[in-house]
């Protein structure tokens, strides 16, 4: 995964992102049902604002990038 393909929804743009200018996180939340939701996404700044990606936890592994909060 040398690039990463973004949406950007100010500009309605697609921003590309090589693999050293983005981060991955992941959301979690609780559900009603006492579970945790996990979401797994890549982010990227781009023009002071942080772009994000939503990817699966398979996607979210591979990636060899720092992880943020």
């Amino acid at each position: 995964m040398a690039e990463v393909l973004f949406y950007d929804v100010k500009t309605r743009k697609k921003i590309k992102k090589h693999q050293n200018e983005i981060k991955k996180t992941k959301y979690e939340r609780p559900l009603n049902t006492g579970t945790i939701q996990i979401r797994y996404a890549i982010r990227a700044l781009h023009e002071d604002r942080w772009l994000t990606k939503f990817c699966t936890k398979a996607d979210w592994d591979q990636l060899k990038v720092e992880e943020i909060a």
